[in-house]
């Protein structure tokens, strides 16, 4: 399963053409069409729809009038989000290559008798927009994937997790009926573990690989662990076992990416030759604290970045490229206040480092 150091700096001759390949691709940094950035490299975001990006990514003419407005609590202030039409995705499109949907994450497709919920209708909506090239990430629901549900104010066990049965059922089929190969990827997303409440690394990667077992198998699994202990042996044997993806989170309380890199081997497991990285909130900063302190999500906020996410994920997807594999980079307005503005940071870091070498972290 170990990778050597050197072999991150063998550069193959599909890499050299693909990086020559970019340098004549039109695309515009300053005006957020990232579409074209690299053969190897889909940037987008987590979620589209923001009143915020009018400007950005959505033309005031088109959208200035169509904004709905809803109140949202987060921690103990209520705000008003302003969001836009399922139909602005084609204007998203215009501008990024990969959508992760967020909304599959709160609920599963089909209810307990196999009939469609509100999520698969708002899915169907999403659809009837896609282009043929058009790629989606989608969450898995957390009642599939988290050991613990916040219900009635505290967390309290989730007799779903890991139902294989559910999964196949009630998520994976209907998604794949409805979207077919515009799904790009499938996310499990675990969530945190408080110190009292955690498990054992290798009894939290046997619960996996059991999973695993039973689910349809796909190319197209990847898996976030948003608990640092368990980013152990055991559980990338799993992953490597399966072929199912490490996803790179930059999340409150997870060690840089590069450090997530390097407990994972330096390795990309996924068995389609894709990852995923993802740009959630600063290290240190709790959920409810970025929303605010992000929100209308309009502009970038002073300060508010981490030091070293940038040219993390940049050498990350170097290092992608680099082994044929290709890099999904997904950035939430939480992670510095205005996803487009970190995703033209992104782009514009990838494209000044030294054309046609890539260099190992």
């Amino acid at each position: 399963m170990l990778r050597q150091e050197s072999d991150f700096r063998v550069i193959s001759s599909e890499a050299r053409n693909l990086e020559k390949t970019v340098t004549e691709t039109t695309f515009d940094i300053e005006r957020f069409m990232f579409r074209d950035l690299h053969p190897m490299v889909f940037l987008g975001t987590a979620s589209d729809r923001y009143a915020g990006w009018i400007g950005q990514i959505y033309p005031k003419e088109l959208y200035a009038d169509k904004i709905a407005r809803r109140s949202k609590t987060v921690g103990k202030q209520t705000v008003t989000e302003e969001v836009l039409p399922v139909e602005s995705v084609t204007e998203y499109f215009r501008h990024f290559a990969v959508l992760e949907l967020d909304f599959t994450f709160y609920n599963l497709l089909l209810d307990k008798d196999l009939n469609p919920t509100q999520t698969h209708r708002v899915l169907e909506t999403y659809r009837r927009y896609l282009g043929p090239k058009d790629r989606l990430i989608l969450k898995v629901p957390q009642v599939l994937c988290a050991r613990k549900l916040w219900r009635g104010g505290s967390f309290t066990d989730n007799p779903g997790y890991l139902d294989a049965d559910a999964f196949a059922r009630r998520f994976y089929e209907p998604a794949l009926k409805l979207l077919g190969d515009a799904v790009t990827a499938l996310l499990f997303e675990q969530e945190y573990q408080a110190k009292k409440d955690r498990v054992e690394p290798a009894r939290f990667a046997e619960s996996l690989d059991a999973f695993f077992e039973r689910i349809p198998g796909d190319e197209r699994y990847h898996v976030e662990v948003r608990t640092e202990s368990l980013l152990s042996k055991p559980y990338f044997d799993v992953l490597e076992k399966h072929g199912v993806g490490q996803v790179l989170s930059h999340w409150t309380w997870l060690p840089p990416l590069r450090k997530q890199f390097d407990k994972g081997y330096r390795t990309f497991l996924n068995k389609s030759a894709e990852c995923v990285v993802r740009l959630m909130t600063p290290r240190n900063l709790r959920y409810e604290e970025a929303y605010l302190k992000a929100f209308p999500f309009d502009k970038l906020i002073d300060g508010m970045m981490s030091p070293g996410m940038v040219e993390d994920t940049v050498a990350i997807a170097k290092a992608a490229i680099e082994e044929g594999v290709h890099a999904h980079v997904i950035v939430n307005n939480r992670a510095g206040g205005n996803a487009p503005i970190i995703a033209q940071k992104v782009a514009e870091r990838f494209m000044a480092s030294t054309p046609g070498v890539f260099r190992s972290l």
